[in-house]
């Protein structure tokens, strides 16, 4: 049996643009005469001949339970009926007679002279502004699962098609998006683009809506420089996410932000993995380095609670200093010699004797030779400890 392919959210913006395609506009409808002497009295009107496929606007003359009747300035009035009264008949409810509407002709005239219409695209533009009209206020509305996508849950309101993206899911529902299928959920609008047929939902702004509102004002009480307190919530081969305790204003509470410790901001040394030295759950202090408030994220540091080694280097290590330090790397070009955590000194090949071999982790005693801490170099050359072979 052949798998279903699963729609995508640029597909379920293309499926919602399907079902508005543009037609040509006609003009706004006359008023028709009622009487041969309302007619003779108005040399100017012109009956007009609908045609099919033409949005048209009219006045509505009559309502029922089951009809509309709309006054489009033809020979006769036009008709929503059957099929297209139900699929219409939430915005129907809020009309009167009187009111003046946009309708779609789907036949010029049918077997008893009458015309036709359809209010699907006034009764989809209407929906469209309650969308809008719920972000703007922060309305909770429901809506149901259909399926589920990569990049999260594909829903369906009054017809139209909507996505909520995996990051807009509360903790109860992360990983578990399957289960949502078929099912109702209360969310909230927050992105509405009628043009581009798109509609995006948050379930979390419902699920987690006091702890949003903490993250919120905790960011805006976030200082750049200052230390906080946090918890490593994930561990990963770039780096480490931290969820950092901050303080709001005249409470004991705490908001909680996320942010990200760069592998490049743990150490002064070189790490290669962040798993062999920090784990999930573990408590440490980060220093904020920045705030990206779009994204509601931390640029956090781990290094920075610490003095840069490399200052005032040149005064600790002057040139013809002798200090033991151990081997940290060796490569092709010579051996990496660390004198004290984050400060690596290079003992080129070039200052190595043919016989002078070196393993990592070995102590070895050398001379600084030179000093740029723009560059954060240190070359060293190693103090011989025995006298070479054929020496007199």
């Amino acid at each position: 049996m052949a798998t279903k392919k699963k729609a995508t959210q640029p597909e379920v913006e293309a499926q919602n643009a399907s079902s508005e395609t543009s037609k040509e506009t006609a003009k706004p409808a006359q008023t028709t005469p009622k009487t041969m002497a309302d007619l003779l009295g108005n040399p100017d009107f012109v009956i007009r001949t609908p045609k099919k496929g033409e949005t048209v606007s009219g006045k509505i003359t009559d309502k029922t339970r089951k009809m509309l009747m709309i006054d489009i300035g033809g020979k006769t009035e036009g008709l929503v009926v059957d099929k297209e009264f139900d699929a219409a008949r939430d915005y129907i409810d809020q009309l009167n007679v009187g009111d003046q509407v946009e309708a779609y002709i789907l036949s010029s005239e049918n077997d008893r002279g009458q015309i036709l219409l359809s209010l699907k695209k006034a009764a989809m533009d209407t929906k469209w502004d309650e969308f809008t009209k719920a972000m703007d206020e922060g309305t909770v509305v429901d809506v149901k699962g259909l399926e589920v996508n990569k990049g999260g849950l594909i829903v369906v309101i009054d017809g139209i098609r909507g996505f909520i993206p995996t990051s807009q899911f509360g903790k109860e529902y992360v990983g578990n998006l399957q289960k949502l299928k078929n099912r109702k959920l209360s969310v909230k609008v927050i992105e509405v683009d009628k043009e581009k047929n798109r509609l995006i939902f948050s379930e979390k702004h419902v699920s987690e809506a006091a702890e949003m509102a903490q993250r919120a004002q905790a960011l805006t009480n976030v200082k750049v420089g200052e230390v906080y307190e946090g918890v490593v919530s994930g561990v990963m081969p770039f780096g480490l996410f931290v969820t950092v305790s901050v303080p709001l204003n005249g409470e004991e509470a705490a908001g909680h932000i996320e942010g990200l410790v760069h592998i490049s901001e743990m150490s002064w040394e070189k790490v290669n993995d962040p798993h062999e030295l920090y784990k999930v759950g573990q408590h440490i202090e980060v220093k904020v380095l920045g705030v990206d408030e779009a994204a509601g994220k931390l640029n956090l540091s781990l290094k920075q609670l610490g003095t840069d080694p490399w200052v005032d280097i040149e005064t600790r290590y002057p040139v013809g200093t002798t200090v033991t330090g151990t081997v940290s790397r060796v490569v092709q070009f010579g051996v990496f010699v660390k004198v004290e955590p984050g400060v690596d000194g290079l003992i080129h090949t070039s200052k190595l004797s043919p016989d002078q071999q070196f393993q990592p982790g070995e102590q070895v005693t050398v001379v600084v030779e030179s000093v740029d801490p723009a560059q954060r170099r240190m070359s060293l050359s190693a103090v011989l400890t025995e006298v070479p072979m054929g020496y007199k």
